[in-house]
């Protein structure tokens, strides 16, 4: 009755503890596991606009040319020209992608999805150092809850019964999935 008692005690305090976290992990999951679907970390848009022509802009001088009719003043991290009829320019969260010579400009720009972004630092050890090591702990934590949780119902109702059932299909499932990538 005492390591019963002492199961209880450990799966809830564990339980406590990692909440937070294990909401964190949901919501991020979540969002991660669709990334085919949408970019959970950006926000990503895209404008065209028409520059004019800028044939006989010496090739040199195109990335100011450019920058100088989008009324631009930043400094580019690079100016380059990816092919005959294309022109990049690298800005702090911005491309602008040219043609040549026509100057028609598609205008991506990126910023941070307001909430996920920072989930998803956590969630995919972006912040690497200490963070690695309390994400280690929280999965121990998750063993623990789970292997607890296991022996927390005794009886019909718990392993006796329709809880040995639900702990053998929360293999099978996983396990099938495994087999079908196999194939």
């Amino acid at each position: 009755m005492k390591i019963r008692r002492t199961i209880i005690v450990l799966h809830r305090d564990i339980g406590y503890f990692f909440a937070a976290l294990t909401v964190v992990y949901a919501i991020s999951g979540i969002a991660v596991n669709h990334v085919d679907d949408w970019n959970p970390n950006y926000i990503v848009t895209h404008q065209s606009r028409e520059l004019g022509s800028l044939e006989g802009v010496v090739p040199e001088k195109l990335g100011e040319e450019i920058l100088a009719r989008m009324g631009i003043d930043e400094r580019p991290k690079a100016a380059v020209p990816m092919s005959e009829k294309e022109f990049r320019i690298f800005l702090k969260d911005r491309t602008l992608s040219v043609s040549l010579p026509g100057g028609h400009l598609v205008d991506e720009q990126i910023r941070r999805r307001p909430f996920f972004f920072h989930l998803n630092v956590l969630h995919l050890n972006h912040a690497k150092g200490l963070w690695t090591w309390y994400a280690d702990i929280y999965a121990l934590g998750l063993l623990i809850l789970a292997l607890t949780g296991i022996f927390i119902i005794p009886g019909k109702k718990g392993l006796g019964g329709r809880g040995r059932i639900l702990l053998i299909l929360g293999f099978v499932v996983p396990a099938v999935f495994l087999l079908l990538t196999l194939l």
